[in-house]
């Protein structure tokens, strides 16, 4: 779908076009296929509308002299929902995606009736040096521009690289993801869709102080959703402080799953989801 930005994302549906709409925004060096499993156990009665992210999966990347900062998302975001012709719009974000849903939904309170966060409220603080970290940025820029990620031997390579960043992967879902996520080349490797220049550290620390005034824009309901083995779950307080800048908010935690909830425990995520939006 072209924007008014000038990017080209590609988007999923799920579900009836008439049905009420939930845009899925994925998590860092993630794609929408993220949430077929989620959408596979559940929420047939939503409109799901999953984008690729710029420079994620098949969107556009930004091309020569662009990057990839947090707020950088929101005009993709406010384009594909005016696109869409959606006036109003559940949104679900996980990870990165979350904080860019939470920001949408704190600059536009007035266009998302429910928000749900999967360990999506932000990284933590990072006090480093700011003039240490920008000279590393520039330096990492001049590495990665124009670069491709690494190929791989073939599809198995690829899912066992998954398989290595999420413990809690299965076999099948790995290779599913592998397979929709990377591009075969013509020697048979493959390659992960992602912009390479992701994998760099921008130049601006996440500040709590500046997301916490979108934040305290919510209008809407909140859910917060968290994986019991999530090594993001080491936030500890720092969470409940970030969330008591909602209005209305309700806390869970999802067993037997990790960071990547929305792989691990599609089914139980799915049934949360529902009755949230549902209510």
């Amino acid at each position: 779908m072209r924007l008014e930005t000038g990017l080209t994302l590609h988007v999923l549906e799920w579900g009836p076009e008439q049905a009420p709409p939930l845009l899925c925004l994925h998590g860092f060096l993630d794609n929408a296929w993220t949430w077929a499993p989620l959408t596979d156990a559940g929420l047939q009665d939503f409109r799901v509308i999953a984008p690729d992210l710029r420079g994620h999966g098949d969107s556009d990347r930004v091309g020569g002299g662009g990057y990839y900062h947090f707020f950088d998302y929101l005009p993709d975001v406010a384009g594909l929902v005016d696109a869409l012709a959606l006036d109003r719009v559940a949104v679900v974000g996980h990870s990165m995606g979350g904080t860019v849903a939470s920001y949408f939904a704190g600059a536009f309170p007035e266009r998302v009736t429910a928000l749900a966060l999967l360990e999506g409220i932000g990284p933590p603080q990072d006090d480093a040096d700011p003039v240490a970290r920008v000279r590393g940025w520039v330096e990492a820029w001049r590495r990665r521009v124009g670069q491709q990620p690494s190929a791989l031997p073939n599809l198995d390579a690829a899912a066992k690289r998954l398989q290595a960043a999420d413990g809690l992967l299965s076999v099948e879902l790995a290779q599913r993801l592998a397979r929709l996520g990377t591009h075969e080349l013509p020697d048979g490797r493959r390659r992960f869709k992602h912009d390479p220049l992701h994998l760099t550290r921008g130049p601006y620390p996440f500040r709590a102080e500046v997301a916490e005034a979108f934040w305290r824009q919510v209008q809407c309901p909140v859910m917060y959703v968290e994986g019991e083995q999530s090594s993001y779950r080491a936030l500890g307080s720092e969470i409940d402080r970030r969330l008591a800048c909602f209005g209305r908010v309700e806390r869970h935690t999802l067993p037997n799953a990790g960071h990547m909830l929305q792989r691990h425990r599609p089914e139980l995520l799915a049934e949360l989801l529902d009755r949230f939006l549902r209510t």
